[in-house]
């Protein structure tokens, strides 16, 4: 590790940086969408569960385009964004985030979504007959019960979000120190003469990271499963 040069440490830390933030900014929404697949049935839900998946089937070329067109800053949401807000995404490091986030996203829901699905209802239905207000038991009741599975998916997002290259090189390009991501990087240095070491480096990161992240998700998984059947 000690010959990873300055401009590799800068992709790492970037790529670090980035999926932390998709991670957290993410999650919130993932929670609230998993608690509404798990718990809610309405019309389109099926559209809805679909729609938040499409990006794992869609080519991530495909997503970043989108990203592009609507978050871009002649985009409808990016040019609203920038003139009123100030936050401007295409071309910076917080669309690497934004990028990275959607393509966790589906990931992220599915065992958070899975783990609420799994909570006995009864136990839910206790804490409302005891005169509990519906977000006191979401809070006190079934976040709780479903913490493991959401940490789980929190890591999973995280592992897709470290890796993430298409959508994010589409929609932010490929700029040193700005959004150049381990992804990015490597894909820069295989194309460089001289640059397969430096490469071959950024893949053992890689490597990893993905490993770290997967176990955690099971470990994380098994101890969902544990504390819902009572082990």
């Amino acid at each position: 590790m000690s010959e990873i040069s300055p401009a590799e440490w800068t992709a790492i830390l970037l790529s670090l940086r980035v999926a932390i933030v998709a991670t957290l900014v993410a999650t919130p929404f993932g929670i609230a969408l998993a608690w509404l697949l798990a718990r809610r049935d309405f019309w389109g839900k099926s559209l809805l569960d679909a729609t938040v998946h499409l990006p794992l089937v869609l080519p991530p070329v495909v997503t970043g385009y989108l990203l592009l067109l609507s978050f871009g800053r002649r985009g409808p949401v990016g040019s609203f964004l920038a003139d009123h807000l100030g936050i401007v995404f295409s071309f910076r490091w917080t669309g690497a985030a934004l990028a990275c986030g959607v393509m966790a996203f589906p990931l992220l829901v599915r065992p958070m979504r899975l783990s609420i699905e799994a909570i006995d209802r009864r136990l839910e239905q206790a804490a409302e007959t005891l005169g509990a207000a519906p977000w006191k038991v979401f809070f006190t009741v079934t976040l709780p019960l479903a913490l493991p599975g959401v940490l789980a998916g929190m890591v999973l997002g995280f592992a897709k979000a470290i890796g993430e290259f298409g959508a994010t090189i589409t929609f932010v390009s490929n700029i040193p120190g700005e959004t150049q991501t381990i992804s990015s990087a490597i894909y820069s240095l295989i194309q460089t003469p001289d640059g397969d070491a430096a490469a071959g480096r950024l893949v053992i990161v890689s490597i990893v990271l993905a490993l770290g992240a997967l176990i955690a998700a099971e470990w994380f998984a098994r101890r969902a499963t544990a504390r819902l059947h009572g082990n």
